[in-house]
C-alpha cells in the first residue's frame, strides 16, 4: 500500500482531471478502501484543497475552487508548457505582466527536475521573440471585461477614436479576441443597434456594470476571423486589395492571420484585403510572398511596386 503522502499526491492527481469520481472508483484506482479515501479527502481539505462531495447514487468527489491557491500538480508536459509560456510573457502585450512572470518562473524553475529544465532551455533557445511594440493593456482591464462577458452584464465605457476623442458606448459584451499584439472586445452596441469591435487599449470602463442581459447569437461562428476581417483595413491610411496567383488554402497556411483577409476567387487564385500606412513597405512584403500578384487598389500601390522593382533590378545588376 502506498505511504500516506504518496497516496495523497495520487488522489490529488486524480481529482485534478476535472471529473467527478465516486468513492468506489477512487478506492479501486488507488488500491485502498472507501474509508481510506474519505480520510484522505479530509486531509486534502485540511491542506487547503476544496474537495466537494455529493451524496446519493450519482454522488462523488470533485475538486472545486477555493478562497486560496493551494499547491498544484503538473505533469511533465504541463510544466514545460507553463515554463516556456512564462519566459515568453515578457514580450506579451499585457502591461505589468513581465515582473509577475519572472517571479512565477523563478518559483517553477527552482523545483523543475533537470531533465525538464533542459527541455525548457532547448525550446527557448530556438524561439525568436519579436521585440514588443504597440499599445499594452492593463491586466485588470482584461479581467474586468472578461468578467462582464462571463456574467452577461452590460458594460458602459468611454471609447477613444483615432484622434483620441472619447465617445460613450453602452454595450452587451460577448468575447475578448487577441489578434497579433492587440486585444479586441466584440460586443453588441445598444445605441447603434449592431455588433461592433473595440480595441481594448482604447476602452475606459465606467462602473458599475449591469444590468444582466440574455446573450444574443454571435455575429460569426469564427470570431477570430470576424475580428480579423473587420480590423485588417479599418485602422490603416490605405486600404489594399491584391489578387494573388495562389489558392486561399496555400496563402492562409503561409501568411499570419492578422496580415489580412483572404477570399477565394478560384482554386488557383485568391484575393487579399489588408491595409497599410506605408505603401513601399507593403510592396516589399508582397514581393516576399513568393507568388505573382496583381494590384487591384489603391493605384498608388502600383507606383510603390515599380519603385521596389527598380531597386531590385539595380541591385541584381
Amino acid at each position: 500500500m502506498l505511504e500516506t503522502s504518496a497516496r495523497l499526491l495520487k488522489l490529488l492527481s486524480l481529482l485534478q482531471l476535472h471529473r467527478e469520481w465516486s468513492g468506489y472508483d477512487l478506492a479501486d484506482r488507488m488500491g485502498v478502501s472507501t474509508r481510506t479515501v474519505r480520510r484522505d479527502v479530509d486531509k486534502l481539505r485540511e491542506l487547503g484543497y476544496p474537495v466537494n462531495a455529493s451524496t446519493g447514487t450519482t454522488g462523488g468527489y470533485r475538486l472545486g475552487a477555493g478562497s486560496a491557491l493551494p499547491p498544484l500538480l503538473l505533469d511533465d508536459e504541463e510544466a514545460v508548457a507553463v515554463a516556456v509560456g512564462l519566459r515568453s510573457a515578457a514580450n506579451f502585450s499585457v502591461s505589468g505582466i513581465e515582473e509577475t512572470s519572472v517571479r512565477a518562473l523563478a518559483k517553477l524553475e527552482q523545483v523543475l527536475p533537470s531533465r525538464l529544465r533542459h527541455r525548457v532551455d532547448a525550446l527557448q533557445r530556438f524561439i525568436v521573440a519579436t521585440p514588443g511594440s504597440g499599445p499594452t493593456v492593463d491586466p485588470a482591464l482584461l479581467v474586468q471585461l472578461a468578467g462582464a462577458c462571463r456574467d452577461h452584464e452590460r458594460l458602459r465605457f468611454d471609447y477613444l477614436d483615432h484622434a483620441g476623442k472619447p465617445t460613450l458606448r453602452s454595450t452587451e459584451p460577448h468575447r475578448l479576441v487577441t489578434r497579433g499584439r492587440r486585444w479586441y472586445l466584440v460586443a453588441w452596441d445598444l445605441d447603434r443597434d449592431g455588433w461592433r469591435t473595440y480595441r481594448v487599449d482604447r476602452i475606459k470602463p465606467r462602473t458599475p456594470t449591469g444590468p444582466r442581459f440574455s446573450p444574443r447569437e454571435p455575429p460569426a461562428e469564427d470570431l477570430a476571423a470576424y475580428v480579423g476581417k473587420g480590423v485588417s483595413t479599418a485602422s490603416w491610411r490605405y486600404r489594399i486589395r491584391v489578387r494573388l496567383h495562389a489558392s486561399k488554402e496555400e496563402m492562409s497556411a503561409r501568411v499570419p492571420m492578422y496580415v489580412g483577409d483572404f477570399t477565394a476567387i478560384d482554386e488557383n487564385t485568391c484575393e487579399l484585403a489588408t491595409g497599410s500606412d506605408n505603401l513601399e513597405m507593403s510592396a516589399g512584403y508582397l514581393a516576399l510572398l513568393g507568388v505573382h500578384f496583381d494590384v487591384i487598389e489603391p493605384t498608388e500601390l502600383k507606383g510603390a511596386v515599380r519603385a521596389i522593382a527598380d531597386r531590385f533590378t539595380q541591385a541584381a545588376q
